[in-house]
């Protein structure tokens, strides 16, 4: 069984900001990440799902495999994951972890402008 959800075709993804606070109990570890929400149109979503649920329930772990802006194959760790069918079709709700960018991680030490307290 694969660990994996591929995006095989269209624009990469749209990550948005988590907004439930059951989601950030997910987020537990010692480095830094972002935990983001996207929304994938999908032909198969309770299967998607299931195979996610066997997978943890396994002991491990499935990942969202997609192509950036720039072509370059990513891969994120799937935290939730949740099918809905709408009327455009089944929508498949993934709660990924992605690694900050460096410009999104604060410096702790002053910058040039700042002074030390």
């Amino acid at each position: 069984m694969e660990d994996k959800i591929t995006i095989i075709e269209g624009p990469p993804p749209v990550f948005e900001p988590i907004q439930e606070g059951w989601v950030m109990g997910l987020n537990e570890s010692s480095g830094l990440y972002d935990l983001s929400v996207t929304r994938l149109r999908t032909f198969n979503g309770p299967a998607l799902v299931e195979r996610c649920y066997h997978t943890w329930h396994a002991g491990g772990l499935m990942y969202l495999e997609y192509r950036d802006l720039l072509g370059l194959e990513k891969r994120s760790p799937i935290l939730a994951v949740r099918a809905q069918n709408t009327h455009d079709g089944q929508v498949l709700f993934l709660w990924v972890r992605r690694e900050l960018e460096e410009s999104e991680i604060k410096e702790d030490s002053p910058g040039e402008d700042q002074q030390p307290l």
